[in-house]
């Protein structure tokens, strides 16, 4: 009771000059502790109109959204009506990606653990009825295969999209349905929105968007990103304390717990997290083991962190993309505080960085959304520069951007000025015959180098 109120009094005092002083037009916190949630709300909903935020407004949590997927794919497992590890066309015979061989074998649990090895970053809009995520599968007949499935780890949000629509064929319902009746419901989680239809009955943050850099963020063009991504994390929206009341389920029912045991490791980039697990983040903080997920959509941020040991959790969900400060500040005390977790220190270049060996570096990397070219001048400067390549890209990278780049050891670079807060560190992975680097990987990423 001590704890819950000074928890209480801490986020309510705190969070109102945490998003004034950062720029961060709202935001919810919610935390979980001793078994009680208390939350706060502070800024507005959308800078247009003025209106406020409150503890019961939804926002969008983005890719948190694939832990939510991933918990129907685990009832389908604990029914019996799954195995993670056959081929998944044994449930989806029509799944069609470019490579054959990847088509037949790729399975279930690779999707879940993001090892499947085709294009991840596919916002092909199809619609918004019932059968958008069908429709979406359908049109990955000619998707890239950037590795063998379960060579490595990259991000692959059409591969939860993939999953969304094994839930459907496997339950016989709409996705954003059986969301509903096989969680939001049995879980009694009040103030949820699995679609705009449903978000407009609610009080619905609006994303916020910079317009040029430096300038002041601006209402984005539309709420959502398009809902054939919705098993990836394009449309869910909930308020913070319903978030949390989903958490609440993952530390008490075991038939989960299979969740947040370690898949794969991840490229080891100096900054957590470590391992994924099926559908769950898996971070080796100072001080024990968290697990969690962060998402972003359409000028929209969240992050969920969890200590299953402590059962402390903690939810931040905002309406501005630019929201580190805040995450570091909430998230640092509360983990400290709570359960005796500290936040690692955030990567810095090195004072006196080794040349970047430009026969092995330089070239095109490319992916669905965007051209990374990496260069280095005549100077000895490395640069990286970004360019959108479609125009659903363009939502979410809306103009090319340049930025120079150093070793940060030898298989990474790291990013000279900080982008929203930190330093970015770009992976350097595998090498071709000519001995140049195979893969970008940033952002949780495998970027391929393009064809000559």
């Amino acid at each position: 009771m001590i704890r819950s109120r000074a928890v209480s009094e801490w986020i309510t005092r705190e969070l109102p000059g945490l998003v004034d002083t950062h720029g961060v037009p709202g935001a919810q916190v919610a935390v979980l502790v001793d078994g009680d949630v208390l939350d706060a709300a502070a800024g507005v909903l959308n800078t247009a109109t003025g209106i406020p935020v409150t503890t019961d407004a939804v926002f969008q949590i983005g890719s948190i959204t694939k832990v939510w997927t991933a918990t129907l794919v685990q009832q389908l497992v604990n029914e019996g009506l799954l195995d993670l590890d056959r081929s998944l066309r044994e449930y989806l015979p029509e799944f069609r990606i470019a490579d054959e061989a990847a088509s037949a074998t790729v399975t279930a649990r690779q999707l879940l653990c993001h090892t499947a090895g085709f294009e991840g970053d596919l916002l092909t809009d199809t619609g918004s009825n019932d059968d958008a995520v069908e429709k979406y599968v359908a049109t990955l007949a000619d998707v890239a295969q950037l590795f063998p499935p379960g060579e490595q780890f990259s991000y692959c949000n059409s591969g939860y999209v993939v999953l969304g629509r094994l839930v459907e064929v496997l339950r016989g319902k709409p996705f954003n349905t059986v969301l509903r009746e096989r969680l939001i419901t049995p879980l009694e989680l009040e103030h949820v929105a699995t679609n705009i239809g449903e978000a407009i009955l609610e009080r619905p943050a609006i994303g916020h968007v910079h317009v040029a850099p430096g300038n002041p963020v601006r209402p984005a063009p539309v709420w959502s990103l398009m809902p054939s991504n919705a098993p990836a994390g394009s449309t869910l929206a909930m308020r913070a304390r319903s978030l949390l009341g989903f958490v609440q389920m993952h530390l008490s029912d075991t038939s989960v717990d299979m969740m947040r045991q370690p898949q794969v490791v991840l490229p080891d980039l100096g900054l957590p997290p470590d391992h994924w697990g099926l559908g769950w983040t898996l971070f080796d903080y100072p001080g024990g083991t968290v697990i969690g997920h962060d998402g972003g959509t359409l000028g929209q941020s969240a992050c969920l962190r969890v200590v299953p040991e402590t059962g402390i959790a903690v939810a931040l969900l905002t309406n501005g993309s630019d929201v580190l400060p805040v995450f570091r500040t909430v998230f640092g005390h509360l983990l400290a505080e709570l359960a005796g977790v500290e936040l690692p220190a955030l990567p810095v270049p090195p004072a006196d960085p080794q040349p970047v060996d430009a026969e092995r570096v330089s070239g095109t990397y490319r992916s669905a959304l965007a051209d990374q070219e990496l260069s280095v001048d005549a100077d000895g400067r490395a640069w990286l520069r970004t360019v959108p390549r479609t125009e659903q890209a363009k939502l979410v990278m809306p103009e090319a951007t340049v930025v120079e780049v150093v070793r940060f050891c030898d298989d990474a670079l790291i990013t000279v000025e900080p982008q929203r807060g930190m330093h970015r560190v770009i992976g350097l992975l595998g090498s071709d015959p000519s001995g140049r680097v195979k893969f970008l990987h940033g952002n949780s990423r495998s970027i391929a180098r393009a064809s000559a």
